[in-house]
C-alpha cells in the first residue's frame, strides 16, 4: 500500500499537511501553514507533483 498525504490541524489551528508510509510512520511535515484546509491540500498536490520522477542527488565526495 502506498502512502498518504495527511492534511491536519495544528495546535495554532491552521492546516498543515504530511506524508505518512503505509506503516503511520511521518517521513514529510509541512514547514508552512494554511488558514484554510484546501490550501494546505493545494501545496500537498504541488510536493506530489514536484516529487514525482524526482532524481536523489547527493553532495559530491569531499
Amino acid at each position: 500500500m502506498a502512502g498518504q498525504f495527511e492534511i491536519y490541524k495544528d495546535g495554532a489551528g491552521q492546516f498543515r499537511w504530511r506524508l505518512k508510509m503505509a506503516n503511520g510512520e511521518v517521513v514529510a511535515n509541512s514547514d508552512e501553514c494554511f488558514p484554510e484546509a484546501t490550501m494546505a491540500g493545494l501545496k500537498a498536490e504541488v510536493v506530489q507533483d514536484a516529487a514525482t520522477g524526482a532524481k536523489l542527488v547527493f553532495p559530491p565526495d569531499d
